[in-house]
């Protein structure tokens, strides 16, 4: 980690825009200096769909955080979602120059740009570089290869593509709220570290994050990133479907699906009546069973299990998934969730039980997941966002092209 950096993550959902601040202490550990948020209408189904709508919501964040934190920001770390992403996995062997002296800094610079020198598809950028594996000659398997005494390195990377059409429409929102774009990092890539607990981070996972309008799909191999896709269902689209089979507005809709959530009608204990107070019907007020609130839900949770299923069993990637995590706000509220995602993926099910994701309240846990993958990225001399104190470097900003370095030089 660069002690010192001050790392900004912003993660554009389908309902709101969260950014975090935070700055790597001296113990390696991230100090959250201010979060903010600010509700966004601006996408649909994982969608840019309102250019303008995200640019004021993300301004608003921005502008709360400067005030906040008396500062001024340049750049940010964004997510993208998964359906935008490709990832391709590479390896390549790199001979030391010197190995009587060591492997130098130089070394892995020179291994580090060779990995990713593969063929790129038309309409795709490469967006992030992820090592997995660094191997030494006699087959030991490293961290930090550097000073080890090697004749070679091998290097097993993923390297991560994103869609330029949706890259383009990000950094034209960015530069409208006055910012660049440190980096894009896949949502569930940069989640991994926050929601997963010591022992899923070595196992074979995937990584559901059901929000209020998508849910992102991650999958992975201990440390390697295999698969990453989106669907476009979430939270909101059960509240839509409470406020048109029972006609009732999507507030009391919402505050239903919070108070009755449940994914499975077999685990109701009472099926006691519930009075709507905005139907929209003759009367004014109608009176239904729990039971028929929750079949509504249930319906959707197994709509949005059996895509996902239908999605990994086409990529021939779910033989391979152990065990299944949950997280996200969309399914937060949605008790037995892990059991209807059991019964229809056939693959052990829980909520996300990661050491530190009760430390960060619900709505902020992706920007800071963000925050946290960036300070741990390894082979970096510094991953600090571009940051002005106000007092007296406000008007740097234009007069300097900033170059991010993420790797050795």
């Amino acid at each position: 980690m660069a002690i010192g950096d001050i790392i900004v993550g912003i993660d554009i959902g389908t309902s709101k825009v969260c950014t975090v601040l935070g700055e790597v202490n001296n113990f390696g550990q991230i100090e959250t200096i201010c979060s903010t948020s600010c509700r966004c209408n601006g996408l649909k189904k994982g969608k840019i769909i309102n250019e303008d709508e995200v640019t004021l919501s993300l301004a608003k964040t921005i502008q709360d955080a400067e005030d906040e934190a008396n500062i001024k920001i340049n750049s940010a770390y964004t997510t993208i979602p998964g359906k935008y992403v490709t990832i391709v996995q590479n390896s390549i062997v790199k001979e030391v120059k010197d190995k009587y002296a060591g492997i130098s800094a130089r070394d892995v610079q020179s291994a580090m740009a060779q990995v990713k020198d593969i063929e790129v598809p038309d309409g795709k950028a490469i967006i992030d570089i992820v090592p997995t594996e660094i191997i030494l000659d006699n087959g030991k398997i490293v961290s930090d290869p550097v000073g080890s005494l090697s004749s070679s390195i091998t290097i097993n990377a993923q390297i991560i593509l994103g869609e330029k059409s949706y890259i383009r429409q990000v950094a034209s929102i960015f530069k409208k709220a006055g910012l660049e774009i440190d980096a894009l990092i896949p949502t569930t890539l940069a989640e991994r570290n926050l929601v997963l607990d010591n022992n899923e981070l070595h196992d074979n996972i995937m990584l559901l994050d059901i929000g209020a309008g998508m849910t992102d799909i991650g999958v992975f191999e201990g440390s390697k990133f295999v698969y990453t896709n989106t669907i476009p269902l979430g939270g909101d689209n059960i509240t839509n479907d409470i406020s048109i089979v029972l006609n009732i507005s999507k507030e009391e809709a919402n505050k239903l699906k919070k108070q009755y959530g449940l994914a499975l009608k077999s685990f109701i204990d009472n099926d006691n009546e519930i009075i709507l107070n905005t139907c929209k019907d003759e009367q004014k007020s109608k009176a239904i069973r729990s039971s028929e609130l929750i079949e509504i839900i249930e319906a959707r949770i197994e709509e949005i299990f059996s895509i996902v299923n239908k999605d990994i069993t086409s990529q021939g990637i779910k033989p391979k998934i152990n065990n299944v995590i949950l997280t996200g706000q969309g399914i937060s509220n949605i008790n037995k969730s892990d059991v209807a995602g059991k019964i229809i993926l056939n693959i052990p099910v829980k909520i996300s039980t990661g050491r530190l994701i009760s430390t960060v309240k619900p709505r902020y846990r992706t920007s800071y997941a963000l925050v946290r993958y960036i300070a741990s990225r390894p082979f970096t001399r510094t991953v600090s966002s571009s940051i002005d104190t106000v007092s007296n470097e406000s008007t740097i900003r234009n007069l300097l092209n900033r170059i991010k370095e993420f790797f050795y030089s």
